[in-house]
């Protein structure tokens, strides 16, 4: 991972996603060997706030049919950010 843009891969806008934002924190796709600490710089750098804590989820592919034929979606992991008080981001702007 060379980059900050190597590890934050899109921001999550889900209905749930967009209420954890009330409460200061940032849902973000991040990549599968991203770690804590990297996932706190890249935000940091990238959108000029202070992070306060990380919190990283990995979800594991579904199995699913299509055309009768199974497969495996691809395994993900989600980092949900919480932003010291007075600092927002938005997301809406795109990196």
């Amino acid at each position: 991972m060379s980059t900050h843009h190597d590890v934050i891969l899109s921001p999550v806008i889900t209905e749930k996603a967009t209420k954890l934002t009330e409460t200061n924190q940032i849902v973000f796709r991040v990549a599968l060997g991203a770690t804590k600490p990297k996932i706190a710089a890249a935000v940091a750098e990238l959108f000029k706030v202070k992070v306060k804590a990380v919190n990283t989820i990995t979800v594991k592919g579904k199995k699913k049919l299509a055309r009768g034929k199974p497969y495996k979606r691809s395994d993900f992991k989600k980092a949900i950010v919480t932003l010291e008080e007075g600092q927002q981001i938005d997301i809406t702007t795109g990196l």
